[in-house]
């Protein structure tokens, strides 16, 4: 029986045995009451951590005044949470038993926003480096609980591709993770394939997670800076331009994940196909270039090439709406630790009234295919 973070066994075993009599006088679960026997394994793919040398390398380049970037600003504001840095930057004990308390079995690491990415520029590719081995050694001390994307720093292509290389084939990582945008620019910019092509020559997936969004004003003066409007608006714009910019049809075999639902694009996938001309074969796009006609449907990036998370959306009628339209094995389970965790959440996905076979797809196995995870 696994034990609480203080060690017991004896509030597990009383979990089991209120659950047993509410059973059997017909009561359905608390809300918030895991089950510590489902039939299905959670790992939980959107899980945030951070290291120290990352956060002084963000907070000297923010205290220098010589940037302007919301992103770094936002790290700025993260380092000044002392318990959200504890539980960032913790690889060990304390995660792990905030693990067992929710009945996660595995956590996906991803460097948290906004990353790499924001530091000086030429600093970038060796915190990556610096991150992947930190992460990897955590995976090797806890290989039963622990997997890990890569990070990399998309200003210096030649260090990402030669970075995503070492993190696939030496350290055994299990994709990689952007950052959104960096300083305002997108992988859907050419200058930035090498990098998709190294993805997906490594059959290694990319998840691409929010950050603040570029030339913010207009949502911090409205309270939108961050969940409520700037993240998802961003992966929104960064996704659409991968699929617009035509990366998938080069790159056939590239896989893209992304969290909270998708960003709500499940939702607009008719309209998509539908005004997908207003975009498709339009020339002068991305600084005058020339026009790009997608071989498909914008959907159909969504069913060949595109996986989302349930991340901070625990929410049954958003869920089966996206297995429904995207198809099961395309909806992955995400927690969103440390920035959102409860028991009631954990709870409700074991309530969800789909299938056993579909359940264990969203819980466990659609990650293990994903993210190449061990089984």
């Amino acid at each position: 029986m696994p034990k609480l973070p203080d060690g017991s066994e004896k509030g597990l075993r009383g979990h089991a045995e209120e659950r047993g009599v509410r059973a059997r006088i017909g009561m359905a679960p608390r809300a918030g009451h895991i089950d510590r026997d489902a039939a299905y394994k959670r790992i939980a793919t959107e899980e945030a951590w951070t290291f120290p040398d990352l956060v002084k390398a963000q907070l000297a380049y923010l205290d220098s005044g010589e940037a302007h970037d919301d992103s770094l600003r936002m790290a700025g504001m993260f380092a000044s949470m002392p318990r959200l840095q504890d539980m960032l930057q913790d690889l060990g004990e304390l995660r792990l038993a905030h693990m067992d308390e929710y009945g996660i079995d595995r956590q996906l690491l991803l460097l948290t926003s906004p990353g790499v990415q924001v530091v000086r520029p030429g600093e970038g590719t060796a915190l990556a480096r610096q991150a992947n081995d930190i992460a990897a050694d955590a995976c090797a001390r806890h290989p039963d609980r622990f997997s890990a994307l890569a990070a990399f720093d998309p200003r210096d292509v030649p260090g990402s591709v030669t970075e995503i290389e070492r993190a696939m084939a030496t350290l055994g990582l299990n994709g990689a993770v952007l950052n959104s945008h960096f300083q305002g620019h997108y992988l859907d910019e050419a200058a930035y394939w090498p990098i998709l092509e190294a993805l997906e020559a490594h059959d290694a997936a990319l998840y691409i997670h929010p950050t603040a969004p570029f030339n913010a004003p207009h949502y911090k003066d409205r309270g939108f800076f961050g969940a409520l409007g700037g993240f998802p608006h961003d992966v929104w714009l960064h996704t659409m331009g991968l699929i617009f910019s035509g990366a998938f049809d080069r790159f056939p075999r590239l896989r893209l994940v992304i969290g909270h639902l998708g960003e709500c694009l499940p939702l607009h996938l008719y309209r998509f196909d539908w005004m997908q001309d207003n975009a498709d074969g339009v020339p002068g796009l991305r600084g005058g270039q020339p026009a790009v006609k997608l071989k498909h449907p914008v959907s159909h990036y969504f069913h060949h090439n595109i996986w989302i998370t349930t991340s901070g959306v625990g929410w049954e009628p958003a869920i089966k709406f996206c297995m429904e339209v995207m198809g099961p094995e395309r909806v992955l389970y995400a927690m969103d630790y440390p920035y959102q965790q409860s028991s009631d959440e954990v709870a409700a996905y074991d309530r969800l009234s789909i299938s056993a076979e579909h359940k264990k797809m969203l819980m466990e196995g659609n990650a293990r295919r994903v993210f190449n995870l061990p089984a």
